[in-house]
């Protein structure tokens, strides 16, 4: 497995192996790997011949009062893992090569990333998508894989994607969960022993909400209230628990038979975020 540095490196290197035909996926990270960003990779391989990772801790994606200073930067590990997995090349770029001057030009997808994170997190999904947008100008990937946990910022990126005409193939990847049902992510290293034995509340309470809606109970806002009250009770403080149309992202409402059920919470200093996704 390589890894490389800078734009010039991994063009030039994707640009051989195209001349050889052979597919490329692609796989953005920000690092600090998991069982979770190994299953991008696993599945990746399923679609194409060679698979690049980036890690890239994205500086225009962080507000200001969040963790990008602190967000752990474990390049050697991530290379470790990736190479085990069955990677072929990682992109570590710094931030000077993604943005070598002020940054003047934004993509930004309206409405998908106005609700659920994009409300308490916002210019959040403007980064995300500029800078993937960046990522795929310079992999030129044929397929690209993202996970599920971040359902809204991969409902993003399929829109974008498709505005733009990138022509490359959005792959979602089912969220990997500790035995515990704790959907993996890099922040959960941020949590307590007991916290990460609470967290797993999440998920359970996300299988309760499905549960009810499943037996046809369709006043979705008192279930949000109901629910969003359970996880206060635990010790979390809700950021939003929001039944919403998996393809608009809105609040749900009859006769929607595609839903997202997603849910952001604090449990101390960490942020948590997941979903289920049901059909009525």
């Amino acid at each position: 497995m390589q890894t490389l540095h800078t734009i010039a490196e991994v063009r030039r290197q994707v640009r051989d192996w195209k001349m050889q035909n052979l597919k490329v996926a692609f796989v953005p990270t920000m690092g600090n790997l998991h069982a979770g960003h190994i299953s991008l990779v696993t599945e990746a391989l399923k679609h194409a011949d060679r698979v690049v990772a980036s890690i890239f801790v994205n500086p225009t994606q962080f507000g200001p009062n969040e963790d990008f200073d602190s967000y752990p930067r474990t390049l050697d590990n991530d290379c470790a893992q990736l190479a085990e997995g069955g990677c072929h090349l990682v992109f570590a770029p710094s931030v000077d090569e993604m943005y070598p001057e002020r940054n003047g030009t934004w993509v930004d997808v309206d409405d998908l990333g106005d609700t659920l994170c994009g409300a308490s997190r916002p210019g959040h999904f403007r980064g995300v998508t500029t800078v993937v947008s960046k990522l795929f100008n310079i992999v030129q990937p044929d397929v690209a894989c993202f996970g599920e946990k971040d359902f809204q910022q991969l409902a993003v990126l399929r829109r974008m994607t498709k505005d733009l005409f990138f022509p490359i193939e959005i792959v979602g990847v089912p969220t990997c969960r500790e035995a515990s049902g704790l959907a993996m992510s890099s922040r959960n290293g941020y949590l307590s022993a007991p916290e990460k034995q609470l967290a797993a509340e999440i998920h359970k309470v996300l299988q309760a909400l499905k549960a009810e809606i499943m037996v046809k109970s369709a006043d979705f806002r008192s279930l949000e209230s109901k629910y969003s009250q359970t996880l206060e009770a635990k010790g979390f403080r809700v950021d939003y628990l929001q039944i919403a149309d998996a393809d608009t992202l809105l609040p749900a409402t009859l006769p929607s038979s595609r839903l997202v059920v997603a849910v952001a919470a604090k449990l101390g200093g960490t942020r948590l975020i997941d979903n289920v996704v049901l059909t009525i």
